[in-house]
């Protein structure tokens, strides 16, 4: 039977840490037609729990995500706060883009059938009659209600069945963070005949482009910090370069040689943009899904013109990406990367655990027997 309330995490506004609330008389999500209830197991830490938190979206932030900016917030008095689209929030929101559970309710139009179902969830809300690649309207734990609780309402396109031995833990590990990666790949056509480049190679993002690329056998180019190198590795990293290391172009070039680099994966931003840039070859790609050091980049226009380079910002996937890992999954060809487990009441804890980046691979919330199998 399901309850009337249920715990949660609400966000009162944009600030620090002491913006989120533990509660457990929040009322259960009342579905709207074409909506499912999903009894959550499990729910990822992103990024974007991070960015809208702080206000770090806003326009007038220009400096990347610091741990004390992560776990205190930016000024108050920004007048332009909001989310990813800068439309602005209302409070409280539940946050939490990456949900995996049972649906234990459907609304009117969706077919009953799908109760009792094991699934992961697509965050996009997407409007499918605008241009592709600005479908997204919504993205869930932002614009509407997300996986920090015991339920979420979710439309029924965006429950995707998983029949998997995998936890709900590292199901969780999949939206937005590998889904980011998968979009990222799909863009800039990972092949097995690409050298890849990918930087901030032990987080989220980063460690699923590495799994991903190397899904596709391309050669990866894997970029963190010294003391992750031996981890990163064993993801598949067949050359790796330690984060903050001086003349990056430089040694880019000595380990690709005059082959040059097909693809770049960035989630860093900052200053290697233009080294990133430089060691691309002609008609190389690059994508870019976060600007965690920093959202301004010096870059040089002829790289980008005369070696006809290609461009992409990846915010909102389409839905093959989503399908795709869920492919993956049930395939056994993926599983991804957990490295630490919270309870829903210590949701500040790991966001402050996340914001110290000692981690590989994804933080997920234990919201209800996230060990438990989708099988």
């Amino acid at each position: 039977m399901i309850p009337q309330h249920m715990r949660a995490v609400q966000l009162t506004g944009h600030g620090g840490l002491d913006k989120l609330f533990y509660r457990t008389d929040v009322p259960v999500p009342q579905l709207q037609p074409g909506e499912v209830l999903i009894a959550v197991r499990a729910c990822g830490v992103n990024n974007t729990d991070i960015n809208t938190r702080t206000g770090w979206y806003a326009p007038s932030v220009t400096t990347g995500i610091t741990e004390e900016l992560a776990t205190q917030g930016v000024a108050e008095d920004h007048a332009d706060l909001g989310s990813w689209d800068r439309k602005g929030l209302g409070f409280p929101r539940i946050q939490g883009a990456a949900p995996a559970g049972i649906i234990v309710a459907a609304g009117s139009g969706v077919d009953t059938q799908r109760i009792g179902t094991a699934v992961v969830v697509d965050p996009v809300v997407r409007d499918m009659s605008l241009t592709r690649w600005a479908r997204g309207v919504q993205y869930i734990g932002s614009e509407r209600d997300g996986g920090y609780a015991q339920y979420v309402a979710v439309p029924d396109v965006n429950a995707l069945p998983v029949q998997s031995s995998l936890t709900f833990a590292e199901l969780a590990a999949l939206p937005c963070a590998y889904q980011t990666a998968e979009e990222m790949q799909l863009r800039t056509r990972v092949g097995k005949s690409d050298t890849v480049v990918v930087t901030g190679a032990s987080g989220g993002v980063g460690s699923a482009n590495v799994q991903l690329a190397k899904l596709r056998g391309a050669r990866v180019v894997a970029i963190a910090s010294q003391d992750k190198e031996a981890r990163v590795r064993e993801l598949g990293a067949d050359l790796f370069i330690a984060r903050g290391s001086p003349d990056l172009s430089g040694q880019l070039g000595a380990l690709v040689s005059e082959r040059g680099v097909d693809v770049v994966l960035d989630v860093a931003g900052g200053d290697d943009v233009l080294h990133l840039w430089r060691s691309l070859s002609r008609a190389g790609r690059f994508a870019t899904g976060g600007a965690i050091a920093g959202p301004m980049a010096l870059v040089d226009m002829r790289d980008l013109i005369y070696k006809d380079l290609e461009m992409y910002g990846i915010a909102n996937p389409e839905p093959e990406a989503m399908r795709n890992l869920v492919r993956y999954v049930e395939a056994g060809t993926l599983r991804p990367i957990v490295s630490q487990v919270f309870e829903l009441s210590d949701l500040a804890r790991a966001q402050a655990a996340f914001a110290k980046k000692g981690h590989v691979g994804k933080i997920v919330v234990d919201i209800d027997n996230a060990a438990g199998s989708a099988a």
